[in-house]
């Protein structure tokens, strides 16, 4: 074993004296900090106190009968109430110095009123008209909140009137016009904010000083019976250990150095307990990240990816895309066909980042998807939505959306906007640009709130663009915003793309500008690029009902004698078409009612007219129906199925098929 040498001087004494001029220093700074917190305190509360009064007294005063007082110099009813009404938030606040109500002009201002309070110098207070020019700190301070129509927020330190330093605080009293119609200023004095400040200061550097000879004496004491001798007595533990062996070592004191010594003959157990806890902990890490991975790809499986969603649809085209900063993410969005005429599209951000964001993010997606198909307005959807969320939010989680509505056929919308970023919307041969307007507040911040509206329309060839903010906010190494201008001028570098190449060239703009640093947050985006309403020329949509039987016909014989149909292949077509036209609106929706549609098409080789009745009603397939026996009489055959048989005899072709929700029936006659 090494001898361990002597220490020249005792560890307990060395630590006392360093101990003693820390403590010293400290002393010194604390009484330095006291101070200065002290005096930042009573600053700023005095400061509080006086914006608060001011405010107060400016938002009860009617600016409107102030012009009159200004004006005429002649005092009313509503002036003695003001007058008493100063004089009492005077007199029960102490620390107010001055407290008057005045007109500002561009030099001067005119008192309207002055506060008086018991003990006062009636000759240091001012009258109705009396004149005070400015100084320098109404020049820099005051006139400048004055134009703008703002209250002071930031301490103003005023002149010394005679008491001692003030802080000054003012806001402005506002006319029906919105104008500035006079300011009420606060003088708060100061005067014994350096005594008090300084007295306990004092106590706390007293105090301390106390405390730290009375701590000194105790230390010197204990480091030498408790730390020194252990100590000593542990290093010959730790210099035993090179032999692979610990040396049994017995301390005065169960403390510290003991458990020290005892921890220390434990360190292999420790570490070999230690190393197969790492691999324990490793290998529940690599389990967490395969379900989070499993998590992600289910958020992902949530929202809408095949792309065209509708292909038949040839009024729109959509793209939308969503990459999440962690494994799962808070951002979402959706569309869905609400009926055949209008399309939903959504656009949200939840609050948070990770699991929890995602899990509310599942639940405000269901909600308001299933919302929004129930019918409604944007604003009438959220509502319902925020209340139902506001219900059991713990977590105090909460959602930006925004919902819009458009009608297919027109591209009229309408779109509510719960605290999120402003659409950006390009007319055909135009710009992309913002759509600015007044927002909600985000969803299940609170119950009850209203939402507010928004018209829109959109023409053929226009485009509408929504994101959440991970798009704007995208942040790179030199912690500077992607901002609102870079992605307008993304999107407006290739103006003609479509909703996929759109929503590309903004991401790769986003990349390139981030650069290596870690995304920040979610980014979520959506295109859509309305082309205009369907031809309706050989398409008829029309609510499934036997009265509107004469409308369908119109339109069918319409476009027969156009296309040179014989009376009696016409006839044959009609028999067909009523038939299976009655048969939709009398058992497609029932008991409830819905839309029908009819699609014509003229072929020239061979020529022949091809429909397609449709109907987005329970599913049935009326050509299963077994044909009736028409050999017996109408009173022995079974009721129902001769419409159909008609049908089928009339026309050369007909056909059935379920597909998107829809009843198809696709029936030809050659012509």
């Amino acid at each position: 074993m090494r001898s361990t040498p002597r220490a020249r001087k005792s560890l307990s004494r060395r630590i006392t004296t360093q101990f003693a001029l820390l403590m010293l220093i400290v002393a010194i700074l604390v009484g330095f900090v006291s101070y200065m917190a002290l005096e930042n305190t009573y600053l700023r509360l005095y400061n509080e106190k006086a914006q608060d009064i001011v405010r107060t007294l400016a938002a009860e005063i009617d600016g409107d009968r102030l012009h009159t007082y200004v004006e005429t110099g002649t005092r009313d009813e509503y002036y003695d109430e003001l007058q008493e009404h100063f004089d009492s938030v005077k007199s029960h606040f102490t620390g107010i110095q001055y407290l008057y109500l005045f007109y500002p002009e561009d030099t001067q201002f005119i008192y309207i009123i002055d506060a008086f309070k018991e003990g006062d110098d009636p000759a240091n207070i001012s009258s109705l008209g009396d004149v005070y020019v400015y100084r320098s700190m109404e020049l820099t301070e005051l006139l400048p909140d004055v134009k703008a129509g703002r209250a002071s927020t930031e301490l103003i330190r005023g002149a010394d009137v005679g008491f001692g330093k003030t802080i000054s605080a003012w806001a402005p009293v506002f006319d029906s016009s919105g104008k500035v119609a006079a300011m009420v200023e606060a003088d708060c004095l100061l005067a014994n904010l350096t005594r008090v400040v300084q007295r306990s200061s004092s106590m706390i550097v007293f105090s301390l000083v106390l405390m730290i000879l009375v701590v000194l004496a105790l230390v010197l004491l204990i480091l030498r019976r408790g730390v020194t001798l252990p100590i000593r007595q542990l290093t010959r533990m730790v210099d035993s250990y090179e032999h692979g062996e610990i040396a049994d070592t017995h301390f005065r004191f169960d403390d510290e150095v003991q458990w020290l010594g005892t921890s220390f003959t434990d360190m292999t157990h420790r570490i070999e307990a230690y190393t197969a806890e790492v691999a324990r902990v490793t290998a529940e890490k690599e389990r967490i990240g395969a379900e989070l991975s499993v998590a992600a790809q289910i958020q992902a499986d949530m929202l809408p990816r095949i792309f065209p969603p509708y292909p038949d649809r040839k009024e729109f085209d959509l793209y939308a895309t969503m990459t999440p900063a962690k494994e799962v993410g808070g951002d979402f969005y959706d569309f869905f066909l609400i009926d055949h005429d209008h399309i939903g599209l959504v656009m949200a951000d939840v609050s948070g980042k990770g699991v929890p964001a995602a899990l509310f993010m599942v639940i405000a997606k269901t909600l308001i998807k299933t919302r929004a198909q129930q019918g409604g307005g944007p604003a009438e959807i959220l509502r319902d939505v925020n209340e139902k969320l506001c219900e059991g939010n713990e977590a105090e989680l909460f959602v930006t959306v925004w919902l819009g509505i458009l009608q297919i056929s027109t591209g009229k919308g309408l779109a509510a906007n719960a605290g999120h970023e402003h659409p950006v919307i390009r007319r055909k041969d135009g710009k992309y640009e913002l759509v600015v307007y007044r927002h909600a507040p985000a969803v299940a911040t609170l119950n009850g709130i209203r939402f507010r509206e928004h018209s829109f329309e959109l023409y053929p060839g226009d485009t509408l663009f929504v994101y959440t903010d991970g798009v704007p906010e995208a942040t790179n190494i030199d912690n500077e915003l992607f901002g609102t201008d870079r992605m307008l001028a993304t999107l407006n570098s290739v103006p003609d793309a479509g909703p996929k190449e759109l929503l590309m060239n903004v991401k790769k703009s986003i990349d390139q500008f981030v650069g290596s640093a870690p995304q920040f947050d979610d980014i979520t985006m959506m295109g859509l690029q309305y082309n205009g309403p369907a031809p309706t020329a050989d398409r008829l949509h029309i609510p499934a009902l036997v009265e509107n039987l004469d409308d369908v016909l119109a339109f069918v014989d319409t476009r027969l004698e156009a296309a040179g149909c014989s009376m009696k292949t016409q006839m044959q077509i009609d028999v067909s078409v009523e038939e299976l036209f009655v048969n939709v609106a009398n058992y497609a929706y029932a008991p409830d009612s819905g839309d029908a549609e009819l699609r014509l098409e003229v072929r020239s080789e061979p020529k022949e007219v091809v429909m397609e009745l449709r109907d987005w009603g329970r599913p049935f397939n009326p050509l299963e129906k077994p044909d009736p026996d028409v050999t017996l009489s109408a009173a022995e055959r079974n009721i129902g199925g001769l419409g159909i048989f008609l049908a089928k005899k009339n026309m050369d072709k007909i056909a059935y098929r379920y597909e998107d929700g829809q009843n198809i029936l696709t029936f030809s006659k050659a012509i």
